[in-house]
């Protein structure tokens, strides 16, 4: 969800200091889809709201400000709510961090998306669209900061969007500090809510920017262990044991390490090993200083336990049989 703008809203007062948040400041109530989508443009950005039709349907809202950090409570039934195109591009240049407090729910933007359960939570920016999607009852928490006021880098943000969050201790911590604003909120003067309000922005940039960086760490200690298996590979195509197993045990990971580490780069293992072999059956074939060699011979140097595989793989692969190949190149 979202916090609004709105003249009447309590992000109307956000850019001055406020007291500290009372429980029950600002309430809102809809048992009707059309009134809970009101009552979101009302107290939230504008979102288009889907529900099943014959689905019984309640929804409430509780908000209040700390500072210029506007804080929320937000109840309700199985739903998907969309901020599209259209909606996102009015005024409303917001950063927010969801909390799952009750339930499960699917967060979507910047072409990734997350699933959140109780404890979890997560970065999403108004100005672009994004969507939530909930299979039952639900309680989410929504921080809400005017974009221009928080000192996070717009890059950092667009690439930390959708990711879940608070999964490890620094994560767990600023997660469970994020939740005592909203259930044991602190009596502030305001000036203290809005050094709390800009510190509780850095802690949320501080849990992304880990997040980002083991990331990137993890891709690049992946793209170093692709780039020692496919050598590997190559040196031992002729090995017709050659699979996830025997190539994980030889660089000292576990085979689920190793299926992670292919599967960033949207392949397998299996998929390597069967395409390096087939590539060097290819060049076999096509060699005049291996003419003596029949295609089955071939296929066993290339690893594959017998001439119907290598031949039915060959074809699915180069769209002719390997034969026919030869024949080509003059064999």
């Amino acid at each position: 969800m979202a916090t609004t703008a709105r003249p009447v809203g309590p992000f109307a007062r956000a850019r001055t200091p406020m007291r500290a948040p009372t429980p029950g400041e600002v309430r809102g109530r809809a048992d009707r889809v059309d009134g809970w989508r009101d009552l979101l443009r009302e107290h939230f950005v504008a979102l288009d709201v889907h529900t099943r039709r014959d689905a019984a349907f309640d929804g409430a809202v509780r908000s209040s400000l700390l500072g210029h950090l506007a804080v929320a409570t937000v109840d309700s039934t199985a739903q998907e709510c969309v901020r599209t195109p259209g909606l996102a591009r009015d005024d409303d240049d917001y950063l927010q961090v969801g909390l799952i407090a009750r339930g499960e729910a699917v967060v979507r933007q910047d072409g990734r998306e997350a699933l959140l359960g109780p404890g979890a939570y997560t970065i999403y920016e108004t100005a672009r669209p994004f969507a939530w999607r909930f299979t039952g009852d639900w309680r989410m928490l929504v921080f809400t900061w005017p974009r221009d006021l928080v000192g996070i880098d717009p890059g950092t943000t667009r690439s930390a969007t959708a990711r879940a969050l608070g999964g490890d201790r620094l994560g767990s911590i600023v997660g469970r500090t994020l939740a005592d604003v909203v259930t044991a909120p602190p009596e502030l003067s305001p000036a203290a809510a809005g050094r709390l309000a800009t510190e509780l922005a850095d802690l949320v940039g501080t849990v992304a920017g880990e997040a980002l960086q083991r990331d990137e760490t993890g891709s690049r200690a992946a793209a170093v262990l692709r780039a020692r298996v496919e050598a590997y590979v190559a040196e031992h195509l002729e090995d017709p044991d050659l699979g996830p197993e025997t190539i994980a045990r030889a660089h000292f990971v576990s085979t689920r390490q190793l299926h992670r580490a292919f599967a960033e780069a949207s392949t397998t293992v299996g998929r390597l090993v069967r395409r390096r072999r087939l590539e060097h059956g290819q060049r076999a074939l096509a060699d005049p200083r291996l003419a003596d060699l029949s295609v089955t011979d071939v296929a066993l140097r290339c690893g594959f336990a017998d001439l119907a595989s290598f031949s039915r793989a060959f074809k699915e692969t180069f769209h002719e049989p390997p034969s026919t190949f030869r024949r080509r190149h003059g064999r």
